[in-house]
């Protein structure tokens, strides 16, 4: 992949995309390409953190796991996201871990190179800060679902967030979700059993707030936000 095709990426992302050629060449100088068959590890969780990474193509699952050995699913990742967004402020190990869903094509920036560039541009950092910020309020967010709506509430904002950031428009006020999900990784979002998944979905087709495709979910996103007052 040659230098244009990257900056050309870089320049896609939220982070980098305020930025001038000259940093972005900087930034350029510094990224290296990986590419990662499905179910690989990118990094566990109790790694040390001394990566960060942008996805080029593919898709994959950040997740923790408890002393048990059961897995809580943080997020889905696809194309143009970076991860893990704590990685240019904390020092220690990376906070879970990151595995391949779809066979993927990673960049990937030393923290200690980025650490270098930002004291040669450091409006780098502002911009940063505000993507850092938006991650927060969604994580708060998240907290306040899980502390004051019950399981039935919790799965219907988990499928308006993921038609938010994982649906297009359809037909009839419906969302298509472009991403796939099991019902077990529905579960492992908000801390649920598959059961409960399955028994929810089935409560909301025959209401007719979501529909199973080819694709995967289509969901009505309004309707939904209806059953929750």
């Amino acid at each position: 992949m040659n230098v244009e095709t990257i900056k050309s990426f870089l320049h896609q992302i939220p982070l980098f995309k305020e930025l001038s050629n000259e940093e972005l060449d900087a930034i350029v100088n510094i990224t290296q390409l990986r590419k990662f068959k499905q179910r690989m590890l990118v990094f566990m969780q109790g790694d040390p953190l001394d990566r960060v990474f942008f996805i080029h193509s593919g898709k994959l699952k950040i997740y923790k796991t408890d002393l048990s050995g059961k897995e809580q699913i943080v997020s889905i990742l696809r194309k143009g996201e970076m991860f893990p967004h704590v990685g240019f402020f904390r020092q220690g190990n990376y906070p879970a871990h990151a595995e391949i869903v779809e066979e993927s094509t990673l960049f990937v920036i030393s923290i200690k190179d980025f650490e270098k560039m930002l004291l040669q541009y450091p409006g780098v950092s502002i911009k940063l800060f505000k993507v850092m910020g938006e991650k927060i309020i969604d994580l708060q967010n998240r907290l306040e679902e899980k502390i004051l709506h019950n399981t039935y509430e919790q799965i219907i904002m988990l499928l308006i967030r993921l038609g938010r950031k994982h649906g297009e428009s359809a037909e009839n006020g419906f969302v298509q979700l472009t991403t796939q999900f099991t019902n077990r990784e529905l579960a492992n979002m908000i801390g649920s059993t598959r059961e409960t998944i399955n028994r929810t979905l089935n409560q909301f087709k025959k209401k007719n707030l979501l529909i199973e495709n080819e694709l995967g979910f289509l969901i009505h996103v309004e309707k939904l936000k209806e059953e929750l007052f």
